[in-house]
């Protein structure tokens, strides 16, 4: 039931892994906190989501201690899943922090390389401060990953961004955009139509607007729309993840 990850030939399930609370659990948007699980936990967590064949695996600097702990507990399998990570961002001592340039683009790929124990990436998105146009035209960001995909280092390239404008302005070299979509924020759906009509492919964040919508719906809801390529779902509960992959592998396109 794998879908095709746009223009890359790559294939890739309904359902990603996002790898967000295996690393941070300071400045988040979630209506519950939580303890970050410890290394077994972990590793426990990620052989799981490997096993039931989620093969998308979503990390970024910005997640703390994530890409370390994926490399940690899944590098070993590393030739069975889709890895997409970021750059931009990084999170540290409780604080985010963006850095564009072409020495923290660098930094942060060959920092990603090392902590998730490969030589390539098959995703890597620009992880948007929020300024996405800015970023797209005032920075070295979009010239540096086609640099990094030219070299085989990256696969695909693209933007998790934060504005429809920001997205519009991706598709023009983007092959995977990750865009907010969910039942109460449908405000990308014609950049969705627009991916899908270039064959870039989409990935969605916070389709259960950070666990405040109910999980079947929202999911049916948001792999329902034609453009939607994979939708990325995070969690520590392995039961939970497991029953949103089903109704991520039984929802189906008009």
């Amino acid at each position: 039931m794998t879908r095709t990850l746009g223009r890359t030939g790559l294939s890739v399930p309904p359902i990603g892994f996002g790898a967000f609370k295996i690393g941070r659990n300071q400045g988040v948007k979630y209506p519950t906190p939580y303890e970050l699980p410890d290394e077994k936990e972990v590793s426990r967590l990620l052989n799981a989501v490997l096993d039931l064949g989620c093969t998308l695996i979503d990390t970024a600097p910005a997640y703390g201690l994530s890409e370390a702990r994926i490399g940690d507990a899944i590098g070993h399998r590393r030739g069975e899943f889709i890895l997409s990570t970021k750059v931009g961002e990084t999170f540290a001592d409780g604080v985010s922090t963006y850095d564009f340039s072409e020495r923290g683009i660098r930094t942060s790929i060959e920092r990603s390389l090392r902590k998730l124990r490969t030589d390539f990436l098959d995703v890597v998105l620009i992880h948007s401060s929020g300024d996405d146009l800015q970023i797209l035209r005032e920075t070295p960001a979009v010239e540096l990953l086609q640099q990094f995909k030219d070299r085989g280092v990256v696969g695909a390239i693209g933007m998790s961004g934060k504005t429809v404008e920001g997205a519009r302005q991706a598709l023009n070299w983007a092959d995977v955009l990750m865009v907010e979509f969910n039942l109460n924020d449908t405000t990308h759906a014609e950049v969705i139509q627009a991916a899908s009509d270039r064959d870039v492919a989409i990935f969605v964040k916070k389709g259960l607007a950070s666990g405040k919508l109910a999980a079947e719906d929202s999911i049916r809801f948001v792999l329902g729309q034609s453009g939607v390529t994979s939708l990325i779902l995070g969690g520590l509960n392995l039961d939970h993840f497991r029953e949103n992959w089903r109704v991520g592998l039984e929802s189906r396109r008009p």
